[in-house]
This record gives structure tokens, sequence and C-alpha cells, in this order.
């Protein structure tokens, strides 16, 4: 299901987090892609999902992602600062398929935007040439909606609803969960009052969206003022940790969606923090240690090894490029 949170409002740097909440593994592999790759965002595995007409390009920009199911980007940061984190929305509808547009699969949505844009205004236009259609993937629909946040914090959430696309881009759109649809979420907000915050102020406890986002906005606007990144990170990370999902915790209608893993993405500093629910330690990965030139190779980790800590960009290795 999952939470994003943006903290852009700090002289130390620009931070995202969000959870990873899902029903089964989404079989995280922190992967490295360097510029100059040469991408099909229609297909999957070789074969279209879009129809005749899909968006190929060569990719301007590295990036450090968090893939799923080894056919699209769940999560991650490029070289210049632009992250991209798709949460699941129920009620996604992407519309008939326009073939006098190239398709671009929402697996693959968040990469094509990564690969091709530095800030947040230039993904934004570049969503006009390119048309997002629907895929699936071990049994799943990707009905999804997707966050955005650069270097300057500046931060959009797109979302299409019965076939129509809608842009929120503010520097104030900083939290954002599922259902139901991110303007009604933030209608819901400001019947709240948080403005005097105190261990009595009511707040929804359970693990639905509205609660998730109106906790997470709750505490983001509580996080004092950081010293140093280490503070930063671990300030938006605790909140990341308050509106996760308990493994048991049951979805309604949906079974249980408990938070596989949280990122904490630091914009300013360039570098990308990766915490697995069933491991003990933060790991992250110093984008100034890797090397984007075209040509390098693809570089893979699986998170899934207790023995990682602090930074890691030692530990990943060359491989296959998933996509």
């Amino acid at each position: 299901m999952c939470t994003r949170i943006l903290w852009n409002t700090t002289d130390v740097a620009v931070l995202a987090a969000r959870t990873m909440d899902w029903p089964d593994s989404t079989a995280p592999v922190l992967t490295v892609l360097p510029r100059g790759m040469e991408r099909r965002g229609g297909e999957v595995a070789g074969t279209s999902v879009v129809g005749e007409v899909g968006a190929m390009w060569t990719s301007r920009y590295g990036s450090v992602v968090t893939t799923m199911y080894g056919v699209g980007t769940a999560d991650g940061v490029n070289e210049h600062g632009l992250a991209a984190h798709l949460l699941y929305l129920a009620d996604t509808n992407f519309g008939d398929r326009d073939e006098s547009r190239p398709g671009v699969h929402a697996g693959l949505w968040p990469q094509y935007l990564l690969d091709n844009a530095a800030t947040v205004t230039e993904a934004l236009a570049l969503m006009a040439g390119v048309q997002v259609v629907m895929m699936e993937a071990e049994g799943h629909k990707a009905t999804v909606h997707l966050a955005l946040e650069d270097a300057t914090g500046d931060s959009a959430i797109i979302e299409y609803l019965d076939g129509e696309r809608f842009i929120h881009h503010d520097r104030d759109h900083i939290v954002l969960t599922n259902e139901p649809p991110y303007a009604e979420q933030r209608r819901l907000l400001a019947q709240q009052d948080f403005s005097a915050p105190s261990d009595t102020t009511p707040l929804a406890g359970n693990v639905d969206p509205v609660a998730r986002f109106q906790r997470a906005a709750y505490f983001t606007g509580l996080l004092p003022p950081p010293s140093s990144e280490r503070q930063a990170v671990a300030g938006v990370l605790a909140v990341a940790r308050n509106v996760s999902i308990p493994f048991g915790a049951p979805y309604e209608g949906f079974g249980l969606y408990n938070t596989e893993y949280r990122t904490v993405v630091d914009l300013t500093n360039r570098r990308y923090f990766f915490e697995l629910s069933t491991s003990p330690n933060v790991v992250w990965i110093d984008l100034d240690n890797l090397d984007f030139a075209p040509g390098r190779p693809t570089l893979l980790l699986d998170p899934d090894d207790i023995s990682l800590s602090g930074e890691i960009s030692a530990s990943l290795t060359p491989g296959p490029a998933p996509f």
C-alpha cells in the first residue's frame, strides 16, 4: 500500500522516505543503471504490453533504483537529484489506449522519468509525450500513482482517474498514501486541527491509508530542525517507521500488506538509504562512489543479507540489466 514522506524545509538536506507495503515479496534488488542504456518502455520480458507503439529511449542520466519483480522500478533517484516513488492506488484508470502516443507500461513509468529528467518540472513536461499503460506482474495489476521530488524540494503527485491525468505540483505536497485519491486525502486532512499538538491530540492509529496520511503529515510537521544529515535521515525515517504496517495487521478487503522495506533519499548529499524490514541494518549507497558513464555495467545487490551494513557500494556486482 505504501507511504511517501517529503521533508523539504530543513537547511541540512532535502529528503524523502517511503515504505513499501505489499502482500508478498516484491523481490527488491538495489540496481545501479548507467547512462546510455537503451530502453523499450512498452515491453515486459520482450513482449509488448502497450500495443504496436511502445516508447523507446536512451537514458540521459544514471540512477540508483529498487526494482520490483525484475520488470520495473518501484523507487529510486537519478544522479541529478530527481527521485520517483510508485504507490498503489486502486482507483487508477489510465484510460483507453491511444496509439498516437508511445506507450510506457506502468512499471517503467518512474524509470522513464529518471532516465530523462533532472527536475520535477522537466519530468512533468515529458509526460505529455507518452501514455502510461496498465501492466500486470505476479498476478497484480499496476494500479499506481507516482510521487516525484527533486533536489530543490519541488514536489509533484501524478494520478490517472477515469482516464484523465491529474497533476498536483507544489512544494506543499509532502505526503502520499493510497486511497482515496490525493485531492480527497488533502480535503480530509484539512478537517483536522493540528494547531496545538500534544500527546492528547486525536490521531488515527490504524494502518488504513487515511490514518497513515494524517499521522505522516502530523509527525513530519513536528520534526525538530536537524543539525546534521544523520539527524535529518533519522528524523524522516522515524516517521516512515511510525506509519509502517506491522506483520499480521489486516487490510479490510485486501488481506495482509505488511511493510517489506523502507527507503530514504537524500537529494542534497546524493545518498540512497534502504532498510529491509526483516534485516537489522540500514544500508546506503553514496552516489558519489558510482560511475554512471555510458558503457559501465549494470550493478546489482540483493538486500536480503543480514551481514550488510553502512555504505554498500563496494558490495554491488555487475549483472544483467533487469529491463
